[in-house]
């Protein structure tokens, strides 16, 4: 397959994971942004403010042109050079604190016939962690981990605790999921065994985040559990600005700021030296974000 294939398929995934989500919502209508990058390619972006997304992006991108020997050192990939970047990133933010944040993308990255690779992941972060959804939505990834290589959900599972993780607050972002990144011509996998892979992830997005609404989006909920949620909110703030590197890369290559910025949450709150009350479920959550839960092992 070419970068083009590639990219194409990235925008029909785009189109079908909005209309999914769309009609999951009920209400909402995602809004489209083309824009153009100054150095090559461009993207659409889309957002939602729906009846239970309160907000949701689901962003493509197609980019190219010289990636500067600042970013390439920083990629480890030695002197920079012409480059080609695609894909999907989602972050959704629902409404009621009962219904998990969640994350995925999935991405293709090239500089030449040696320089090429796939990355992607899912990620879950519930404001209230509930074992059974954490257990069966890793068991939707191990499923599709499992169908293209033994290894991987293990392998991915563990570079997502170690990814998704508040070095400065001692605990992960969620319940993690699996994050994979440079799988490239030196992986287990052929290139098209890969990209196979990759769309696999990308369409098991959409009916497994629906099915975690539809299991909490109707349940009532309070003003403290609200509050709550905008510290938990604060929380993903503190790791896609600090942390994360595709928030990195974005801005290192000159992407577009709002699409790169669109994964934060509409509201945030943070409180000087918040503490839980032991005993309480913002405590029972707050004890699951650790590393090296077995989640897809309903004995953990």
């Amino acid at each position: 397959m070419t970068k083009e294939q590639i990219a194409h398929w990235f925008q029909s995934l785009q189109d079908c994971i909005c209309s999914d989500l769309e009609a999951a919502d009920g209400e909402g209508r995602f809004l489209e942004d083309q824009w153009e990058r100054p150095g090559g390619g461009g993207g659409r972006s889309r957002v939602i403010h729906g009846k239970h997304l309160e907000k949701g992006g689901v962003n493509f991108s197609a980019v190219h042109g010289e990636l500067s020997t600042a970013a390439a050192k920083s990629l480890h990939l030695g002197e920079g050079g012409p480059f080609f970047a695609t894909g999907v990133s989602i972050v959704l933010h629902p409404r009621s604190p009962r219904v998990p944040i969640i994350h995925m993308n999935v991405r293709y990255f090239e500089m030449d016939n040696d320089r090429w690779w796939f990355g992607g992941g899912i990620d879950l972060t519930p404001h209230y962690v509930v074992p059974e959804d954490a257990t069966w939505f890793h068991q939707q990834l191990k499923a599709v981990c499992d169908d293209a290589h033994p290894g991987y959900y293990p392998r991915f599972k563990t570079w997502a605790d170690d990814y998704f993780y508040l070095k400065h607050r001692k605990e992960t972002r969620g319940v993690g999921g699996i994050f994979f990144d440079r799988l490239g011509s030196d992986a287990e996998l052929s290139k098209e065994e890969l990209w196979q892979f990759v769309q696999n992830v990308g369409d098991t997005f959409a009916p497994t985040y629906i099915e975690l609404m539809k299991r909490h989006q109707a349940e009532t909920f309070t003003e403290n559990e609200s509050h709550w949620q905008r510290i938990r909110r604060g929380r993903y703030v503190e790791f896609n600005l600090v942390w994360d590197r595709g928030t990195k890369f974005g801005l290192e290559t000159d992407g577009r700021t709002e699409s790169i910025l669109m994964s934060l949450p509409p509201l945030a709150g943070w409180e000087y030296n918040y503490q839980v009350e032991p005993g309480s479920k913002e405590a029972f959550t707050q004890e699951y974000l650790r590393k090296g839960i077995d989640w897809a092992d309903e004995t953990y």
